[in-house]
């Protein structure tokens, strides 16, 4: 298991940051980000995350990450056959 660290100036308490759902939003923030790079797949954010997929759809829709990324030359060849 790897381990991030975040540094935050000393006017954010400490107990802050020891709250769970803080900790659990930084995580699911790091791994959308990860998931909108390309850098994982989305089976793997929704095991890193420990959710099904269905919640990981709604947590990448939260996040603005798009549910699939394609190149632009195959959404104007997908735009293209729509138009016929």
């Amino acid at each position: 298991m790897r381990r991030v660290v975040l540094e935050f100036s000393d006017e954010v308490p400490e107990k802050n940051l020891q709250d769970e759902e803080i900790l659990k939003k930084a995580k699911q923030g790091a791994v959308m980000e990860l998931l909108r790079k390309g850098k994982i797949s989305q089976g793997r954010a929704a095991d890193l995350l420990n959710v099904s997929r269905h919640d990981l759809f709604d947590l990448m829709a939260k996040h603005d990450v798009p549910m699939a990324d394609f190149p632009p030359e195959e959404l104007e060849r997908q735009r293209r056959d729509v138009e016929g």
